[in-house]
């Protein structure tokens, strides 16, 4: 297939108004699939297609906006950094919409690739060009170039660059027009909303970019906003991306102090996680087992009473039965949230995770450890990851030990073949062994037998004795 096109580009650097040689090339490279394009365009020149987007011309403008949107989604983003990157930013200052999210789209695909972003990074008249176009009047070009600037602010190398260059300026107009964005989440476009708050989650991942949201009132106004929403009939579709927001905040921050200062979103979670949505119920389960897995995030939970035990109450249903992602997300948010390192386990959180856990069920261990027998490789290993979270914690050893057959259970090596399995019973025996407390409370016969497991390591196989008969075959 590189010879037509090679052959198609001959042709149209010969001709003025090559139209019909554009249609050609663009059905050329729609019969190509997909897999097999990047062979078919990688080493191949396209400044004739780049240099016919000077034209006033409407129909050229997008024969040529379509063949490139197809090549060069085909081409890695390194390789487009390397050889198309001035092409790019002319597009960046093209009269043309769609050439200028053509020229976002690829920036933000490398800005997003470690190994392809650095150039970006240096290149200051490029990022001033995607920040001028946060200004444009028409939204899609906004929006896009939001999606870049979001993807950038990814790294944070790329953070650093924006907040202490000499751009910072210009990210004061970006935070301005991001407020006006957050304002006008009652409008129709869906994706405008996501895209705006996925850059200031973002945003919010380094010091200085918190400190210059909390200046622009931003945290304020997502606060309003999450208020706001048991009257606003299109919440739905932004309340997860703000209380995703808030979450991040807490862990980067301070639990308590974002719990305090923004009651609004501590509510919402815990409403949240009662709805009967399960896109509602599976981001309050994230952001619960975000802030639960922290010392002082734990602290803030229980402090709300009856209002957590609800929750927990919920969390244990929905462990049970349902879907199987749901369940897995509760089984993980469970494991963050009665998580207790060595170092922390002080007489108060340890009464704490254990009443926390002992909620879930009368008998929790034979709750979970019954997950963990059902034929679905995720559930089991998210039900091992909740007995590794136990494991180390005194009063989680007491329960294994008092549990009948569990103990066989845990060096049983038939159940879960899976590589993920395997992996998953080898950390629980792990944190069981490392534990200071494990022997006296385990008894020396079972923690030989655990150290022992340890040793042989995760996939290990016992010898089976083959005995020949005299005179088989």
């Amino acid at each position: 297939m590189a010879v037509p096109i090679e052959s198609l580009l001959r042709e149209i650097s010969a001709i003025a108004a090559p139209i019909e040689e554009l249609q050609n090339l663009k059905t050329a490279l729609l019969a190509i699939p997909v897999s097999a394009l990047r062979d078919s365009v990688t080493g191949q020149r396209f400044d004739v297609i780049f240099s016919l987007l000077s034209t006033n011309e409407s129909e050229q403008v997008k024969l040529c906006v379509d063949i490139l949107g197809r090549i060069l989604m085909a081409l890695s983003p390194l390789y487009l950094v390397q050889n198309f990157r001035e092409e790019l930013q002319g597009g960046l200052a093209h009269p043309s919409d769609a050439v200028k999210i053509l020229a976002l789209t690829q920036i933000g695909r490398i800005v997003a690739h470690p190994d392809a972003v650095t150039p970006v990074l240096n290149d200051h008249d490029i990022l001033r060009q995607v920040i001028h176009c946060v200004g444009e009047e028409k939204i899609g070009v906004a929006k896009e170039a939001i999606s870049s600037l979001s993807k950038l602010s990814n790294s944070k190398a790329g953070l650093d660059t924006l907040f202490r260059s000499n751009l910072l300026k210009d990210m004061k107009d970006v935070i301005s027009f991001i407020s006006q964005l957050l304002e006008e989440l009652t409008g129709d476009d869906i994706l405008i909303r996501a895209t705006a708050i996925e850059m200031v989650t973002n945003l919010a991942h380094t010091l200085h970019g918190r400190q210059f949201l909390a200046q622009q009132g931003v945290m304020d106004k997502i606060s309003n906003m999450i208020r706001g929403a048991d009257t606003d009939s299109f919440s739905s579709f932004y309340l997860p991306g703000l209380v995703k927001f808030f979450g991040n905040l807490a862990i980067m921050d301070s639990p308590q102090q974002v719990c305090e200062t923004y009651p609004a979103f501590q509510n919402k979670v815990f409403e949240m996680a009662l709805d009967p949505d399960p896109v509602m119920t599976g981001v309050a389960l994230d952001t619960l087992g975000l802030l639960g897995s922290t010392v002082e995030g734990k602290q803030v939970l229980q402090k709300t009473g009856e209002k957590f035990r609800a929750v927990l109450l919920r969390m244990s249903r929905l462990a049970g039965t349902g879907a199987t992602e749901m369940r897995v997300r509760t089984l993980e948010a469970i494991s963050h949230l009665i998580t207790l390192e060595v170092e922390q386990q002080t007489e108060d959180l340890l009464a704490l995770t254990e009443s926390w856990f002992c909620l879930l069920s009368d008998h929790p261990m034979d709750m979970i450890r019954e997950i963990s027998t059902q034929p679905f490789p995720e559930l089991h290993c998210a039900a091992l990851r909740i007995f590794a979270a136990v494991a180390p914690q005194p009063w989680g050893q007491q329960l294994m030990i008092s549990t009948p057959g569990f103990m066989e259970f845990i060096m049983d090596r038939s159940s879960g073949q899976t590589k993920e399995a395997k992996d998953a019973k080898f950390e629980l025996v792990g944190s069981i062994v490392s534990s200071s407390t494990a022997a006296e409370i385990l008894g020396s016969q079972h923690f030989l037998r655990l150290r022992t497991y340890l040793r042989e390591g995760p996939y290990y196989v016992s010898a089976v004795a083959i005995v020949s008969t005299e005179g088989a075959e």
